[in-house]
């Protein structure tokens, strides 16, 4: 099967919340859009009325509106406010700014062209030749009544956008709420989709792999991708649009200019494609040794104990030092890469620009038509500033994209091993007739550690498998709770084959008691309810009680209450051991398998645990791994295990009369019994 490439699959979970992002995405166009508003609105401010003052004046009849000014007892009014309505008096006049002084002109003078001014007489120079002309110099109070019309525009055009800029905050605000809720949201689900899917995975799988290695796909790896969608929706996006919406602007402005300026797209891009060669090649490195690290200090911390009584402290940290030497070679490297990238490269692409700019207004100034205005100028200068603010938001975010595709692929990678459906539809419960027909089995191929196996338990027996380390006891009982399933024959339990059932259903009414009892964070009660409503807090006790629990839970300062540490450190091994006869008791299981239950216990403890076990197999089907013999002699059927195969099988009295392999077993262990 084929599977879609990293970057289609990130965007599909990201499609799980379209309407979200693209009511997000909607917010950021508006908020971008009033906020690019800004230097169009300062243009018009510069030019139209604070530059505009500068220019052809027409002397009105009266003063018949605000934009009227008086001067010397005559009225005027700028050329470009003339309407029909107005009766013009003479020819138009100019007022003409030069340095820092403005002159009042009797005649219309043209605008460009180089200025001066002395005793009276103002001259223009343009292509070569100078014009002269009369001019009256205005003082600061003469100059105000010309500006005076002016103030109440610029005052509203900047309350205009003083409201521009609020209301593109409260989008603003939106957009970053919504796009970064929609990014939790995503990896929410693909956290839940891929610790779902860990228990969809057969056991096998997790047998050759580490655990700190897949809690690192599940926890920072699946960061590392929220990182990317936080980036992406709320700063790439954000910088995209912000990007369109300022070449919009500028090709308003002047589409020769913006056209250049597209440049900068291509050369993105093709820096973003050299980026990801190197980025992804150095990211998967150390995604990997983050993971190896994180293994290496789980298998570190739960073997502790182990490493201080051998004196392996060296030894476990030059392990670690050289995981982490990779790992700090690996984020040199991407540091290098990224220093190369960012601040530098946008910053050459910055200054070519203002080069490009400074040259094409530059040699347009040559030609006096060409000339544009001030705020225009300014404009340009705003828009080619906030371009690139943009730009380096994009290439900023290279390292944790390129992190999160790498992460990505290592999330979807396990996601991508397959695994089966999780069916707890209910099976009635059954009696617990088990019968392995000519079953073969092998962790890996060819390699069986089960040949050709064929017994049968009845419903209510109690039968114990025993045999040299490496016989198949354990390989018999991951069969029957299908951690495992076989490559020839077939397992049935009443007359059903294991394999028509799903494994939930299997494991449905089966209760398992392994050597060393693995308990959970909670409290003794919870870890025998396993937090199933369908037990209750009385049944559990009743169930502590009949193994016999309680006779150290009384002397707990919470009794059934009590606090349970992470694998139940606090509690000794017989304890543990008490608490999991319970949980299998509470859950009232057909079938009752018991792994070297009493393989690690005292003798004084066993006799409790024996007491216990004889509860726990009361009316119902009961498989026994055994390492003690002494511990099995009850049993209805003992198969002997070796190699793989049964060479013996009938109860205690006549195997001893055999005087098999059994038999000696027994002599072995009662000899070594007689030895202590």
């Amino acid at each position: 099967m084929k599977h879609q490439s990293t970057e289609k699959r990130l965007f599909r979970y990201a499609g799980l919340y379209k309407k979200g992002i693209l009511t997000g995405i909607i917010c950021l166009i508006i908020a971008t859009a009033l906020e690019l508003a800004g230097p169009f609105i300062a243009m018009k401010i510069i030019d139209d009325h604070i530059v505009g003052v500068e220019g052809e004046w027409q002397q009105v009849t009266e003063n018949d509106d605000r934009y009227t000014v008086r001067y010397e007892d005559a009225f005027y009014k700028r050329g470009d406010r003339i309407t029909a309505e107005d009766e013009t008096v003479g020819e138009g006049v100019t007022v003409l700014q030069v340095g820092m002084t403005y002159y009042f002109l009797d005649e219309a003078v043209p605008m460009q062209g180089e200025r001066d001014a002395e005793n009276g007489q103002v001259s223009i120079t343009a292509g070569g030749e100078t014009m002269t002309y009369n001019g009256e110099r205005l003082s600061a109070s003469e100059v105000y009544p010309f500006f005076q019309p002016e103030q109440r525009p610029i005052i509203l055009l900047l309350l205009l956008y003083m409201g521009l800029l609020l209301i593109a905050g409260v989008f603003q605000f939106y957009q970053t709420f919504i796009l970064q809720k929609a990014s939790n949201q995503i990896v929410k689900r693909m956290r839940n989709d891929l610790f779902l899917h860990t228990q969809r995975i057969p056991i096998d799988y997790y047998v050759d792999q580490p655990a700190g290695s897949i809690v690192a796909r599940i926890t920072n790896d699946t960061e590392a991708i929220r990182d990317l969608y936080e980036r992406v929706l709320s700063i790439v996006v954000t910088s995209a649009v912000y990007m369109a919406g300022i070449f919009v602007a500028l090709f308003i402005l002047d589409a020769q200019l913006a056209a250049f300026s597209l440049l900068l797209i291509p050369l993105i891009i093709v820096w973003m494609r050299f980026y990801k060669h190197f980025g992804m090649k150095y990211n998967k490195v150390v995604r990997a040794t983050i993971s190896e690290i994180n293994g290496n200090i789980n298998e570190s911390i739960q073997g502790m104990p182990i490493i201080q009584a051998f004196s392996r402290q060296k030894k476990t940290k030059a392990d670690f030092d050289k995981l982490n030497e990779r790992h700090f070679t690996y984020q040199k490297k991407l540091v290098k890469l990224s220093a190369l990238t960012s601040y530098n490269l946008v910053t050459v692409f910055r200054n070519l620009g203002f080069v490009a700019f400074i040259w094409y207004f530059g040699s347009g100034s040559l030609d006096p038509a060409s000339i544009i205005s001030i705020g225009m100028l300014y404009a340009f200068v705003d828009y080619l500033n906030r371009l690139f603010e943009p730009v380096t938001d994009i290439i900023n975010q290279l390292p944790l994209i390129e992190q999160a595709r790498v992460a990505g692929g290592r999330v979807f990678e396990l996601m991508d091993h397959e695994g089966e459906n999780v069916i707890h539809d209910k099976v009635d419960k059954y009696r617990g007739h088990i019968i392995f027909d000519e079953v073969s089995f092998a962790y890996k191929e060819d390699e069986y550690v089960l040949k050709d196996i064929s017994f049968e338990v009845k419903g209510g027996q109690t039968a114990a498998f025993v045999g040299h380390t490496g016989s198949g006891k354990s390989s018999i009982m991951n069969l029957l709770f299908r951690f495992y399933d076989p490559q020839h024959g077939k397992i049935t339990i009443d007359g059903n084959s294991t394999e028509e059932w799903s494994r939930q259903q299997v494991r449905s009414h089966m209760g398992i008691v392994l050597q060393d009892p693995f308990l959970f964070s909670g409290t003794i009660i919870s870890n025998v309810t396993m937090n199933d409503p369908k037990i209750s807090r009385e049944m559990a006790i009743h169930s502590l009680k009949a193994v016999g629990a309680e006779q150290f839970i009384d002397k707990l300062p919470n009794g059934y209450d009590e606090k349970v540490t992470e694998g139940g450190s606090t509690f000794s091994l017989g304890e543990r051991q008490l608490i999991s006869f319970a949980r299998a008791l509470a859950f009232d299981p057909a079938i009752l398998i018991l792994d070297e239950a009493t393989a690690n216990i005292d003798t004084e403890t066993e006799k409790v645990i024996q007491q216990a076990l004889e509860v726990l197999k009361k009316g119902r089907t009961t498989l026994v791994i055994a390492h003690r013999l002494s511990t099995i002699q009850q049993a209805d059927t003992i198969f002997v295990l070796d190699h793989g195969t049964i060479k013996e099988q009938g109860n205690h009295e006549q195997l001893i009369l055999e005087k098999g392999l059994y038999y000696q077993m027994y002599q072995m262990q009662q000899g070594k019994k007689m030895a202590v």
